[in-house]
């Protein structure tokens, strides 16, 4: 059974050491920009070219992130990181973006393209839609079942990526907005605050109902490799190289069947929040998955366990095969070639070998000094020699010829076929609407449906309807839509049979948030809106949408509303122009650390420091954290430029509050009580 990649952090040289050295297969690491470590030291353009061929002289790949979302403005410089990293000879790039995948297919096909984490894709539906889109690889979400990540590998034929180790943040990558509407620094830009970690109470709760202990598989690396996953990525490129060295040995040593117990106590010891939890894996999610980074998580690290980590890097490993085949001769120099991973030097030294007066070369002799690699990536596999008998040669030119073969092959190996970049046009279309705004209303649940419906073109409903509120909203003058969940994970069947029902009640507009929720409504034939978490963020992933025939698309709530102007293409566009944005999804429900889910009903919150309180809603199984204020800009609908619609995200409000935040909208006015003005205005930070 193939044993799968291991794929390491690497946020500085150090840590390139500490991963290499320590038995790696691949590793990943940022340029200094469009990454979602921006805060970790990452590298220089000559650092990654020099870090890329380091690695690919010892067998390890290098994939680069670039995983973030990416500004119009941005687009330009991010294509030229790209054409850079083709040059590195760079094996794959991590990508967010969906406007920046999509120009990446145009410019450099032949570039393996993996998608992030961050893209949230959680069925096989999804996993096949990327790989229509040009990725050759999925890097799935921490929070799947381990019979769930087997459903998606038997059901796709692309490689799949799983974290084995490191940080578990509390929502689905990719789909929180805590950090941005908080102090302007997003996930989705690589400027994570990690607002989670501080204190959230739920009632009876943890005190800290949204930080969770780290994950940690490692044990169960067997189990991964009989589902026939392809890749085992370690978290934590901010994180110092004892960590990474004490993950990838840790999980070598699993993989060959020899599990270490001392490296994985060191390991927690070095990094930990309370333990680890293998909770999603196993399907067990309670309220022992959560944890916080304690006084003894901190000194546990001793200069002792440090030492000992320290000392799994600080020699090569020699883990290179090579074939030596020495030819010692009379009347001819003598020479050299070395054979490893598929690449042959040949090497001739300026030494005529002389007539022995005592003790002349033997083969063996020849052998144990041509063998000695230490110090390097090599060792020596297989050594043949051609010498006739009688000969002598000083043992500084066979060292010479030893070192200088060496090298050479190192430049052979390290050497890569490089990926040709081709200029692509990015224009895109300007768009200009003088259409005056028209409204979306989605809502809960069926009581929340205002009576005055003027301006309304669209009226999302959830997935789960009862037919009889179907039969009555299609006599009303507008669209009806169903709203296909963002956490989908594993209950993709289900959903198929909701949208197979509304197919039959004669409903064909779906709203999806994620790729999840279009592939799959795309496969039912319905018409496509897209909502918020989409994270449309320029102009080119509205034009890859609108290839997909999407009609709608709600653009980014992380964009101001001057950016949101100017954001181009042929599709009609809006925002969430009310509602408590959802922070979060998760999937471990923070509220049942103190409440059964029968108790709760729906009308639990967290309370944060400053007793702000964030209501939790749950349904199909995921659940979300709602903002404390909801977003309003009905006094402010002269600012909105380019826009054709306002949507009206309703959750937990009452028909009287529906209908009166409406009627503002139409007149223009303020509403009373506290809201916010989302990032419209203020802006992310970098």
């Amino acid at each position: 059974m193939k044993k799968p990649e291991i794929l390491a952090p690497v946020g500085s040289p150090d840590s390139l050491y500490a991963a290499v050295r320590s038995g790696a297969d691949a590793v990943y690491m940022g340029c200094k920009s469009f990454n979602a470590r921006i805060k970790a030291d990452n590298f220089g353009d000559e650092e990654i070219k020099n870090a890329v061929a380091y690695c690919h002289s010892r067998g390890v790949k290098v994939h680069i992130t670039m995983n973030t979302l990416i500004s119009d403005e941005e687009i330009p410089e991010a294509l030229e990181t790209v054409k850079r990293i083709c040059s590195w000879g760079a094996d794959a790039v991590i990508v967010q973006d969906l406007g920046l995948a999509s120009l990446m297919s145009k410019a450099v096909p032949e570039m393996e393209k993996h998608a992030s984490t961050q893209m949230s894709v959680q069925t096989a539906q999804g996993v096949q839609l990327l790989k229509e889109m040009g990725f050759s690889r999925a890097v799935l979400p921490r929070e799947l079942t381990k019979e769930e990540i087997k459903n998606i590998k038997d059901r796709t034929d692309i490689e799949i990526e799983i974290f084995i180790h490191g940080a578990l943040c509390m929502s689905v990558s990719g789909q929180c907005y805590m950090s941005s509407m908080f102090g302007g620094r997003s996930g989705n830009r690589g400027l994570c605050a990690q607002p989670c970690r501080l204190p959230f109470c739920a009632e009876n709760g943890t005190g800290n109902d949204l930080s969770l202990k780290d994950l940690s598989l490692i044990e169960r690396a067997e189990e991964l490799t009989e589902i026939g996953v392809d890749s085992l990525k370690i978290e934590g490129r901010m994180k110092r190289p004892e960590y990474v060295a004490a993950a990838v040995t840790a999980i070598r040593s699993t993989l060959d069947g020899k599990p270490d117990k001392e490296i994985l106590s060191n390991l927690r010891a070095v990094f930990s929040r309370s333990g680890f939890t293998d909770g999603y894996f196993s399907g067990t999610r309670c309220r022992d998955m959560f944890g916080i980074r304690q006084k003894e998580d901190v000194t546990s690290a001793t200069n002792q366990v440090l030492k000992s980590l320290s000392k799994l890097y600080e020699k090569e490993s020699g883990n290179i095969p090579v074939s030596f085949f020495l030819t010692v001769v009379e009347n001819e120099n003598i020479s050299l070639s070395a054979s490893a991973m598929g690449k042959t030097v040949y090497i001739e030294e300026n030494c005529v070998p002389e007539k022995a007066l005592n003790k002349p070369l033997t083969k063996d002799g020849l052998a144990e000094r041509i063998s000695k690699c230490g110090g390097t990536q090599f060792y020596a596999q297989k050594t043949e020699i051609d010498l006739d008998e009688g000969l002598i040669v000083p043992a500084s030119a066979i060292n010479n010829l030893r070192r200088s073969a060496l090298s050479e092959l190192e430049n052979a190996i390290s050497s890569v076929k490089l990926n040709i970049f081709t200029d692509v046009d990015i224009k895109t279309p300007v768009y200009k609407t003088e259409q005056p705004l028209k409204y979306n209303i989605r809502i809960a649940k069926a009581s929340q449906l205002p009576d005055n419906l003027d301006n309304v073109e669209n009226l999302y409903i959830p997935l789960n309807f009862e037919e009889n509120f179907v039969e009555n909203v299609k006599k009303l003058p507008l669209n009806v839509g169903i709203e296909v969940p963002r956490g989908i994970f594993g209950n993709e069947i289900l959903v198929e049979k909701y949208l197979d029902r509304a197919k039959s009640c004669g409903i064909n507009i779906a709203y999806c948030s994620t790729l999840d929720a279009l592939a799959l409504a795309k496969k039912h034939g319905f018409i496509i809106h897209t909502g918020f978490s989409m994270n449309v963020f320029n102009s080119h992933s509205v034009a890859f949408l609108d290839s997909l025939g999407v009609k709608e698309i709600t653009l980014s709530p992380e964009l101001t509303l001057k950016r949101l102007a100017k954001v181009g293409g042929k599709t009609k566009r809006g925002i969430i122009g009310y509602g408590r944005l959802p922070l979060m999804l998760t999937r471990n429900c923070p509220i049942k650390n103190g409440t059964d889910c029968g108790e709760c009903k729906s009308n639990k919150f967290l309370t944060d420091r400053k007793n702000m309180k964030f209501p939790v809603v749950c349904h199909f199984g995921a659940s979300e954290v709602l903002n404390s204020q909801p977003i309003y800009l009905g006094d402010r609908l002269s600012e909105i430029e380019n826009l054709d619609f306002i949507t009206f995200y309703f959750t937990k409000e009452k028909k009287e509050v529906c209908e009166a935040i409406i009627d503002a909208y139409r007149k223009g006015k303020s509403v009373k009580g506290e809201y916010t003005r989302g990032l419209y205005y203020r802006g992310l930070e970098g």
